[in-house]
């Protein structure tokens, strides 16, 4: 494999230190600020209707998380989303729990046919949703899907025209037709919430550097599984693991992931 469209995007992810206007939930919005610092960008978080759109003008990329859905933060989300496709910069949905009620499930379709989504991540039962096929979602948790996951993603991009990334043990990544699998990361990273919310953060930070999503996605993913790795090798539980995550995240380096990123196709 050849990293170096990986390690020379982290690079620039490191100098530019591009700005993620998150609208985002509140379990974890702490979090996503926090290991957006640590992937290199610049988190701001701002959810009212007042200031969504004039945030999302000066920021690099926006990330939408559905996590704590209400009705003025879809408001915000479609203000933010506009101005974001106005500018030409990457919107990131995260469909947490799509599928668990129908108030999630048409706020998921209603952004996907009214904003230019760049880049849908969610899991195999939200992706399975999404894309009409039988799949379960209990709370924010996927128990699976019918079908294999990567046809199933392979074909949601071709039909929505956007990149797909489904987290799992390998994580899928295609646009339908360029598809990287990913097999970074650490069972301890399912052991506490958020992880998947934050790794729609760095997604967010590295598509704000790169014009391919599919690429951008698979170093982000491959970078946070990395630090997952990392962090599960000096804790000793769940919460030793979540502040190893942040520092290991924080000290990778272009070498770390050269040497480490376990990205293919398929």
């Amino acid at each position: 494999m050849k990293t170096k469209p990986y390690t020379d995007l982290f690079a620039r992810v490191r100098e530019k230190r591009p700005l993620v206007h998150h609208i985002t939930n509140y379990v974890t919005v702490n979090d996503c600020a926090n290991i957006t610092l640590c992937a290199g960008g610049a988190p701001v978080m701002a959810d009212a209707p007042e200031e969504a759109a004039e945030m999302a003008a000066i920021a690099s990329s926006l990330v939408l998380n559905i996590g704590t859905l209400s009705a003025a933060q879809i408001e915000s989300m479609i203000l933010a989303g506009r101005m974001a496709n106005e500018r030409g910069i990457p919107v990131i949905l995260d469909p947490v729990g799509a599928g668990a009620t129908r108030f999630r499930t048409d706020t998921t379709k209603r952004l996907l046919h009214e904003l230019e989504i760049t880049l849908l991540k969610g899991n195999a039962g939200e992706i399975g949703v999404i894309a009409g096929v039988e799949a379960t979602v209990r709370g924010v948790d996927s128990f699976g899907l019918s079908g294999d996951p990567l046809t199933i993603a392979r074909g949601l991009a071709t039909t929505l025209g956007i990149t797909v990334a489904v987290s799992g043990a390998t994580d899928i990544v295609t646009d339908g037709k360029h598809t990287l699998l990913v097999e970074n990361g650490h069972s301890l990273m399912g052991s506490i919430s958020g992880t998947g919310c934050m790794a729609a953060s760095v997604t967010g930070v590295f598509c704000a550097e790169s014009k391919e999503p599919v690429t951008a996605a698979a170093a982000a993913l491959a970078a946070f599984g990395l630090a997952g790795e990392k962090a599960a090798a000096v804790s000793h539980g769940p919460f030793s693991f979540k502040t190893a995550l942040f520092d290991e995240l924080k000290n990778l380096t272009l070498q770390d992931l050269a040497a480490g990123a376990r990205i293919r196709t398929p």
